[in-house]
């Protein structure tokens, strides 16, 4: 059995082809392969980091809290640590433990990927609207059911205190 003699070709990165060389040089093609390898991959690279070293961020989280620790109201170390704590929370709450989570997701996959790769998605295509109207509805749907899933738990923890006051104040509590 014998290979067909096939000619090997290079990384052709989004249509990108070596063999045109009629409309530009090598390194024109090398530096287009490489632009779009960057908007490929390099978004997918600072989630991975994110995700290993960011302790719970992601990108909208993080852009969050980088955003409002640039606004410093006073030169008061009291009242600055109060502000850096109230963005904090702020921007955990779209972090990977937060109640919007999904949201947090969403606007990092959706909008600043998208936004890195000039308004493309991981496939490399602008997409349709069904898609991202699917995308935000199940991010709706997550959201709802998250928010709904934490409002339970909060209820839950506010009935059990106030189960063990009522122990404590009538004398039965240890």
């Amino acid at each position: 059995m014998s290979i067909p003699n096939q000619v090997k070709q290079p990384f052709a990165a989004d249509g990108a082809n070596p063999q045109n060389q009629d409309s530009q040089s090598y390194k024109e093609w090398l530096q287009e392969a490489y632009n779009n390898g960057y908007q490929r991959w390099m978004p997918w690279i600072e989630d991975q980091y994110l995700k290993w070293f960011g302790k719970g961020d992601n990108k909208a989280s993080y852009a969050t809290k980088d955003s409002l620790s640039q606004t410093k109201v006073t030169g008061i170390d009291q009242v600055d640590q109060i502000q850096d704590d109230a963005n904090n929370l702020v921007g955990n709450q779209l972090g990977d433990k937060g109640l919007f989570k999904p949201v947090g997701q969403f606007v990092s996959k959706e909008g600043i990927n998208r936004a890195e790769r000039n308004g493309k998605d991981e496939e490399g295509s602008y997409g349709d609207s069904s898609t991202l109207t699917g995308i935000g509805a199940k991010g709706v749907d997550t959201v709802g059911s998250g928010m709904a899933q934490g409002a339970e738990s909060t209820k839950n923890a506010a009935a059990g205190g106030l189960a063990g006051i009522k122990g404590l104040v009538s004398g039965n509590g240890q």
